[in-house]
């Protein structure tokens, strides 16, 4: 038998859809014969010996798709891992997306960003004793091979040298855009992902990923590639289309960031705040900005150099999981801080721990993306209207899925919100550009002028109009003068947060994964949804549905799709339930970069009323926890049942 006879019979052997199993199957047959991937073959050859059906059926039944952030998945052989050939692909359809796109414009340019990544295949797929041109990849490798991929096509791009020791973050990437008025951009990185994971973002020239159908178009020529131009990386340099990035653009984006500050510097040794970049590139950007707002931030210094491996973070290198801010914690504890920071290694994501005494000697509470959100919110509202500096029409911007204490919040200072936004920081940037372009959003009406903050659920701050994607600078500016305004009046974030509860309402909100891991997982998921979109529930856990919403639903706020990208992005279903004065609220779809589906939780109760005392609040506040927990339960139990599982113990388990 043939290596294609036996690869065909294994994949019989997986439980997964014919259709799927051809198209693997073609695009194995061309890995292994056609002549540009001659040196992935020894590898394929040794999956097929060793029967990786499973892996092997996932690593090629399709073209590794664009999510919420773009490609982002396991670096590894076939076009549905990362590699140069999948990048390849779709830089040449990006090539020929701004080609058409930019007619006018004699001089393209892009700029190229990367984090600290290099794949080291730790979850030992592959076979070391083999060669293998996916290991030690670098995502720097990955944007010198882009360089040349665009240097082929006749764009230009902008690059930090190679002898530097600086990164672009994220939020820097979307500010050096506008900087430089690209007309693109392309950042490698897969945030907080496992090590061995990467993942390519591309950028318009408003420094915010396309929303539809604009990424439909360019989905669609990276489809039709059939052929990628490419220069190797000295011969990019040398052809004078490969620039040098110097300092300029970045002293521009900390100087904006610093500038976002609300009130007065610290003095001497007013307030302590450790912060860790969590070894992703967050120093040269959240790092640099609190030092140039006057924070004299305090190290973990394990944690402190880039390191693609994260190997000094628990769990993993990400602000939303409390583990990865033990070192941090320790370190606080030592040196008696009122508050600790964090980054995720591309430095758009902020998290932290607030001490509960305004000595610095008592607990830490962490602090979830839902608080971040809501807090960083009241403090700048709250600090430009004691000002008399609010814009005329002050805007917020937030997704579906963040907190609705936000729209509370909002409405108190007299300002607009936009509270529906599918999850994804491309569509705040949306908001914004409607704005610029015709003074509208919907109902909400004003100028960028009039922009105040966005926020979302996933721990993303943006607090300048003059960048377009989530940014951990500005906001680690606003964390630390919340925190150092509070100590002034000798009151903390744990304490503010109870307040906030008492007067905008007791908010509890939980994210509950539901873990469905390859080919045949992405299928249950699909099923999962499509069977509780066609027969949303009545009530769930004692609570009764009084709206179901299915955002796929073209006769809805929606309207109809604006092509395959959209259609997925509104895989999404809203179940909003109600019982004895306490709204809840399970948003539900299925994640752009990682296998599973996300169930976000939300239950609330009205704010505290006059005369109520502190033990009756206190009930309130405890039924709000337990109906979360129950509805947690039951909504999976309710979920998985639609593909025939039952939950393992703990998958209804939630962060506290």
């Amino acid at each position: 038998m043939s290596l294609l006879d036996d690869a065909t019979a294994g994949f019989a052997t997986v439980n997964s859809d014919a259709a799927l199993n051809t198209r693997a199957l073609q695009f194995l047959n061309t890995w292994l014969t056609h002549p540009e991937y001659a040196a992935y073959r020894p590898q394929i050859e040794w999956m097929i010996a060793e029967k990786k059906w499973s892996f092997l059926l996932d690593s090629f039944y399709q073209i590794l798709p664009f999510g919420t952030g773009g490609c982002r998945g396991s670096v590894g052989i076939g076009p549905n891992r990362m590699n140069l050939w999948t990048l390849g692909a779709s830089l040449q359809g990006h090539s020929e997306y701004l080609k058409q796109k930019f007619t006018g414009v004699s001089k393209l340019q892009v700029v190229l960003a990367y984090d600290v990544r290099r794949f080291q295949d730790k979850r030992g797929f592959y076979n070391p004793a083999l060669s293998n041109p996916v290991l030690t990849l670098t995502s720097r490798n990955f944007c010198e091979y882009a360089a040349g991929v665009y240097a082929a096509n006749g764009i230009h791009s902008h690059i930090l040298p190679p002898d530097t020791n600086r990164y672009v973050s994220t939020p820097e990437l979307s500010f050096t855009i506008r900087h430089l008025v690209a007309q693109g951009g392309l950042n490698m990185t897969a945030s907080h992902n496992p090590p061995d994971d990467n993942g390519s973002k591309f950028y318009d020239e408003r420094g915010a990923q396309p929303v539809p159908p604009e990424d439909q178009l360019m989905s669609d020529l990276v489809d039709r590639v059939t052929a990628i131009k490419q220069l190797p990386w000295a011969d990019a340099v040398k052809s004078g289309k490969v620039h040098y990035l110097d300092e300029a653009p970045h002293a521009a984006y900390i100087d904006l960031c610093r500038k976002q500050s609300l009130i007065a510097p610290p003095k001497n040794d007013e307030i302590r705040i450790v912060y860790t970049p969590l070894e992703g590139v967050g120093g040269g950007c959240a790092g640099e900005t609190l030092l140039a707002a006057g924070f004299q931030w305090i190290p973990v210094k394990e944690q402190n150099k880039p390191d693609g491996q994260f190997a000094h973070v628990t769990k993993s290198p990400n602000p939303e999981v409390r583990e990865s801010l033990d070192r941090a914690e320790i370190v606080a504890r030592a040196r008696s801080a009122d508050l600790v920071i964090a980054t995720d290694p591309d430095a758009d994501r902020i998290g932290g721990l607030a001490c509960t005494t305004a000595d610095g000697r008592g607990d830490y509470r962490f602090l979830t993306g839902q608080e971040i959100a809501a807090l960083l919110t009241f403090f700048k509202l709250s600090r430009l209207s004691a000002a008399g500096d609010l814009p005329s029409s002050p805007i917020v911007i937030t997704t579906e899925v963040t907190t609705g204490q936000i729209t509370r919040i909002t409405r108190h200072f007299g300002s607009q919100i936009v509270n529906d936004l599918l999850v994804g920081f491309k569509y705040h940037a949306d908001v914004l550009w409607h704005l610029e372009n015709s003074g509208h959003y919907g109902e909400v009406q004003g100028t960028p002028a009039d922009f105040v903050i966005a926020t979302e659920e996933s721990h993303g701050i943006l607090a300048t109009a003059n960048l377009r994607d989530k940014d951990s600078a500005c906001a680690a500016v606003l964390m630390a003068e919340l925190a150092l305004h509070l100590k002034r009046q000798k009151r903390t974030i744990p304490e503010l947060l109870d307040d906030m509860s008492r007067q905008f309402g007791y908010y509890r909100n939980e994210l509950l994964n539901i873990v469905m891991t390859g080919l045949e997982g992405k299928q249950e998921m699909a099923k999962m949804l499509d069977a509780i979109r066609k027969n949303p529930p009545t009530q769930v856990a004692g609570l009764s549905v009084v709206h179901f919403e299915d955002l796929q639903n073209e006769d809805g706020k929606m309207g109809p799709f604006k092509g395959g990208t959209d259609k997925s992005a509104r895989n999404f279903l809203i179940v909003r339930l109600v019982r004895n004065g306490i709204e809840a609220k399970v948003c539900l779809r299925p994640s752009g970069t990682e296998p599973k589906a996300k169930a976000y939780i939300e239950v609330s109760s009205v704010p505290m009323v006059p005369g109520m005392g502190e033990d009756a609040w206190a009930k309130n506040c405890a039924a709000v926890d337990a109906q979360v927990q129950k509805l947690a339960t039951d909504f999976l139990a309710l979920a998985l049942a639609t593909v025939g599982h039952t939950p393992t113990a703990g998958a209804d388990k939630l962060s506290r």
